[in-house]
């Protein structure tokens, strides 16, 4: 209808002489519909039709109880792997390693004792005053003594050290995963909350609170003001005339006066005019459709608002 309409009033315009270079045309809008990149129930709908926004407000949310488990069972998973990477790189605890140097110093308190008695007893068996049997008992007790030591000092120098090489590459490796699986899962939840990209006026909302909504379906119909175009038709005689970059002057009832628009597309072929609305002795007047945008105050055009453009200005 509005488009009928439009052309009802070009109609008009093109019985006016071609020196005066004004034509009727229409305001008209390029729309941004929004919708998630998830299916999901409309659980928030922010706006309404006719609505302002601005940008970074919030206009609708899916619901999101599954996508925040899986963000925290994420989250849960990284604290675990990063705390399980920190234990192989730090080593030991300092309790561990006070009880490796304890049972070192008892090891060494023993063989204290036993490496004495062994040699005097490596002395009584050259006098035939001990066994044999006795002497050998006294140096296994000197041998377990010093493999005591040995043991609880690898203990304590293992300990010390960091988790294996192979070992810390797979803790850093379940990290990384472990990372990109919560990047995963936010970016997931974050899909289910969709907001304004600009300022704009809400032109539409497409679903009602609790319907499923699929992935990608829009949900939110946007108008930014910068998206506000002014459509008018030139026939062919006039065509070389105007250029892409050029100016052309606007006026409307209600729009402010001295308005202008740059011309920034200029269709490559023609159009018939429509035989509805055009007598039968010009049905066969070939135009082309050229679109404007406006220099400045572009939320003062409504679409299909009649809108006169002269070439005056160009």
């Amino acid at each position: 209808m509005r488009r009928a309409t439009a052309l009802l009033l070009l109609c008009l315009a093109a019985c006016k002489p071609d020196s005066d270079a004004t034509f009727q045309g229409y305001a008209e809008g390029e729309y941004l519909r929004l919708g998630p990149e998830a299916s999901g129930r409309l659980t928030v709908l922010a706006v309404s039709r006719g609505d302002r926004v601005r940008k970074g407000d919030l206009l609708f949310q899916l619901d999101a109880d599954e996508a925040t488990h899986a963000r925290d069972q994420a989250a849960a998973d990284l604290a675990e792997a990063t705390s399980r990477l920190a234990d192989l790189t730090k080593g030991a605890r300092p309790e561990e390693i006070a009880v490796f140097r304890a049972q070192l110093a008892a090891a060494e308190a023993k063989l204290a004792v036993d490496a004495p008695r062994l040699k005097r007893r490596d002395m009584l068996r050259a006098s035939d005053n001990v066994t044999a049997e006795a002497r050998d008992m006294a140096a296994g007790d000197v041998a377990a003594d010093q493999a005591q030591i040995a043991e609880a000092k690898a203990r304590i120098a293992s300990a010390e050290l960091a988790g294996r090489e192979d070992m810390v590459e797979a803790a850093n490796a379940t990290v990384a995963a472990d990372q990109a699986k919560l990047a995963e899962a936010e970016r997931q939840l974050a899909e289910r909350r969709v907001f304004a990209p600009a300022d704009a006026v809400v032109d539409d909302t497409l679903y009602r609170l609790g319907e499923q909504v699929e992935a990608r379906n829009p949900v939110v119909s946007l108008l930014p003001p910068g998206n506000i175009k002014i459509r008018f038709f030139l026939p062919e005689t006039l065509l070389g005339k105007v250029h892409v970059g050029d100016k052309v002057t606007l006026a409307c009832d209600s729009c402010p006066a001295g308005g202008s628009a740059t011309i920034r597309y200029i269709a490559p072929q023609a159009e018939f005019t429509p035989p509805v609305i055009y007598s039968v002795g010009s049905r066969d007047k070939l135009v082309y459709l050229i679109e404007a945008w406006p220099d400045a105050n572009a939320a003062a055009f409504h679409p299909g608002q009649p809108v006169d453009v002269s070439l005056s200005g160009s």
